[in-house]
């Protein structure tokens, strides 16, 4: 038979032991003869492969105990507030991030901790009506609510600037993209104009004679040279100058990230 997750000093009724493994499984909430059974899971990382299994065990008198983290109720708050130090980490996170690799790190991890405080607060909800009698419950469950909420909410945000920012990058290639094929057009009718006259001289080897072919060496050879950088550079300005980008359709896409109002 394999062994249980319990630990072995508690007694617990065979109606809960019967119902646990060697495995965690899924976070739940389980009662019989006025024992109730908490299988939470440890805030998870990205990485897990799989869940850190925590256990708070309610006596019937209503002394709280768990598996790792001590006695008293005290220590399910503990539970609940490495969930709650989590996502405000997390939030930080999402604060100072600015590139796609950032925003993704986020999400990564944000993911399963939104997934497991989501598990979380509905395990305490069903401990609520199993103890209505227990004030201690009921205000951890809306702790946990709150904690549920923030992480959704900060999943919105993140998930809305990552979305926001991949659409500015994509944008932003869309007009070097335009500006590129503006200045290759321009370059084109360049070529275009140019290119009989350039071939009918190659052909025919136009060379005019205009008596300065040995006057004032290489004065005037240095001057050609400067006036054809000085109208290269003129020619070049003229054709990197960007033209308007117009887009085809009204973008709808908000100069601003589009954030959620302050979590509360």
């Amino acid at each position: 038979m394999a062994a249980s997750i319990l630990p072995s000093k508690w007694q617990l009724p065979a109606a809960i032991r019967d119902r646990l493994g060697s495995q965690v499984g899924r976070q739940r909430a389980m009662s019989a003869d006025d024992h109730l059974l908490l299988v939470l899971h440890a805030p998870p990382k990205p990485d897990d492969a799989q869940r850190t299994g925590r256990l708070f065990w309610r006596s019937p008198p209503g002394e709280w105990n768990s598996s790792t983290m001590g006695a008293g109720i005290h220590a399910l708050t503990l539970h609940i507030e490495e969930y709650d130090e989590a996502v405000n980490r997390l939030d930080r996170q999402e604060s100072a991030a600015t590139t796609v690799e950032e925003y993704f790190q986020v999400l990564n991890a944000l993911a399963p901790v939104h997934r497991a405080a989501r598990n979380l607060h509905q395990v305490l909800q069903e401990a609520r009506q199993l103890c209505p009698e227990d004030r201690d419950i009921l205000q951890l469950r809306d702790r946990a609510y709150a904690i549920e909420r923030n992480a959704e909410l900060l999943f919105s945000e993140t998930k809305n600037s990552l979305d926001y920012l991949r659409a500015k990058r994509g944008e932003e290639q869309v007009q070097a993209s335009h500006h590129m094929a503006v200045a290759a057009h321009r370059l084109n009718l360049l070529a275009a104009f140019f290119f009989p006259i350039a071939t009918l001289t190659a052909i025919f080897g136009v060379n005019l004679r205009h008596g300065y072919e040995e006057q004032f060496v290489p004065q005037l050879f240095l001057l050609t040279i400067g006036v054809g950088l000085l109208l290269g550079l003129l020619l070049t300005a003229i054709i990197a100058r960007r033209a308007p980008y117009r887009p085809a359709s009204k973008r709808v896409i908000s100069p601003h990230s589009p954030r959620e109002p302050r979590r509360t």
